[in-house]
């Protein structure tokens, strides 16, 4: 009889390697398609409205940003793990359904309180364009509970479909108005049918979410009051992190709006665009870690090896870290004005657009470090040491956009996030990296140098060239095929796969 040995860690590490990057590039590829629309559509809204319509559009979104996160309360990081360990995965997800559902109306029903309470927004199209924008989050967060199902499947392509649909149609209809001629308007019915267009899109996404999600683990609805409790009582400390992540992320453009009455529109128009092309770098690294998270809570739950394959994620997350920092402090102008217009750029009398991105270039980077240090206290369950750094790290963003925002506007909420970020990233990757240490050969420390470093070289060399959107669009692919050349010299896919 023929006596087969027990994998290696390096077998298992592989494996987990391949269906981390399978899971991974599919979320890329739905990224990276929905920015090339977002990107369409960032520039349709910057174009057909005015600069105060254009700051009312993104105050809204980036006032319901917070309540998106209470909404969430944890319960997406919680879902990944409980549901790929459940023996009855139906039910498990049908708890977390309803759960979402509920915690979605209380936080919905508190903007929009919030939003037509505030005295200052009286009289202006706020609460309305508010009202309007809700719509995208209540469907989006419900679809988002279903992604749980793909993600421990490790089907990802089905929310590749899902998410690009969304944004098909988005941008279609409102790349529609500006065909039509709609150009820097200062009506507010446009404002609302671009929101209204929004929820369209997000109502795509939940549509084919519940669809796609039903062939993985279907949805039986059943009132379990202990599993729900139970869940609670775990998702709620992850809840309390998410929310000091929304203060200390995403709450400035709020506090802009409410500390400069006399011209959020203003500030929010030039700030807003930013931080669309903030989310959109923040969640590559979420990408990545949410398609680690349920192998990696399984090896942990059953005491299995993990340091190999942290080790491997902590470099694709300073690579991704690398990439965005770069493009973001090296093409300010250019990425500013492929995005938006000229009218969004700085002048000699006021910072603008690419002002805000140079600063933020930094958070970008400090960012991957903060979410890997993030996901790793989640696995390892320690949720104290956590919520304590994240909750002084709100307290001193709210503390420096108190005292910065009234002086310097959208500048010094700018200036507030990288030193929160640089905050955040010191004080927990040595928690995390003492919950659950990696191992990282030292090749792989002078991959990332060597990458970052060749990339820099040639972002460096083509700024000159730079000199239209055209011309941007067009070396921003050649910089992703030089990306793709640099990392297979210095034989990167080597390393992942030791």
């Amino acid at each position: 009889m023929t006596e087969f040995a027990p994998e290696t860690p390096a077998v298992h590490v592989r494996g987990s390697v391949k269906k981390i990057a399978a899971s991974t590039l599919w979320q890329i590829a739905s990224q990276l398609t929905m920015a090339a629309m977002s990107i369409v559509t960032i520039k349709c809204v910057a174009i057909g409205l005015s600069k105060e319509l254009a700051g009312d559009y993104n105050t809204s979104y980036g006032f319901l940003q917070l309540f998106g996160i209470l909404a969430d309360f944890g319960l997406y990081a919680i879902a990944v793990r409980e549901i790929s360990k459940a023996k009855d995965r139906s039910r498990t997800m049908s708890v977390f359904f309803l759960l979402r559902l509920v915690t979605v109306i209380v936080a919905l029903s508190a903007a929009l309180a919030i939003a037509w309470a505030t005295p200052h927004w009286r009289g202006t199209p706020l609460p309305l364009a508010i009202s309007i924008a809700a719509l995208v989050p209540l469907f989006t967060l419900l679809g988002g509970i279903l992604r749980s199902a793909f993600q421990v499947n490790y089907r990802m392509q089905f929310v590749f479909v899902a998410e690009v649909a969304q944004r098909v149609l988005t941008f279609s209809l409102i790349g529609l108005f500006i065909l039509l001629g709609v150009r820097g308007t200062s009506d507010p019915r446009i404002l609302f049918a671009f929101l209204l267009i929004g929820g369209a899109g997000a109502l795509v996404y939940l549509t084919l979410s519940v669809i796609l999600s039903h062939r993985l683990i279907p949805l039986r609805m059943h009132w379990d009051p202990s599993l729900m409790r139970r869940i609670a009582r775990e998702a709620a400390p992850f809840g309390l992190a998410y929310l000091c992540i929304a203060l200390y992320r995403q709450f400035d453009i709020t506090l802009i709006a409410q500390l400069r009455p006399q011209d959020f529109e203003l500030q929010n128009a030039y700030y807003g665009f930013v931080q669309r092309m903030m989310d959109m770098a923040y969640i590559l690294p979420t990408f990545l870690l949410n398609s680690t998270l349920p192998i990696l809570s399984e090896r942990a739950a059953r005491g299995g090896e993990t340091r190999h394959l942290l080790g491997r994620v902590f470099l694709a997350i300073l690579l991704l870290s690398s990439t965005m920092f770069l493009f973001a402090s090296q093409w300010p102008v250019p990425l500013v004005r492929l995005l938006t217009t000229q009218a969004y750029l700085s002048t000699s009398a006021a910072p603008g657009s690419d002002t805000a991105l140079w600063i933020l270039s930094a958070s970008m980077f400090l960012n991957g470090i903060v979410l890997f240090s993030f996901y790793v206290l989640l696995t390892a369950n320690r949720w104290k040491s956590l919520l304590l750094t994240l909750g002084a790290g709100a307290i001193l963003s709210l503390a420096s956009n108190l005292l910065l925002i009234p002086i310097l506007g959208f500048v010094g909420a700018a200036i507030t996030s990288v030193c929160v970020h640089a905050f955040l990233a010191i004080a927990l990757l040595p928690w995390a990296l003492s919950a659950m240490p990696i191992r990282l050969p030292r090749v792989a420390w002078l991959q990332w140098i060597a990458f970052s470093l060749l990339l820099a070289a040639f972002l460096i060399f083509a700024k000159p060239f730079l000199s239209t959107p055209y011309h941007t669009f067009l070396i921003g692919g050649l910089s992703g095929a030089w990306m793709l050349l640099v990392l297979w010299v210095i034989r990167v896919r080597k390393t992942f796969s030791m």
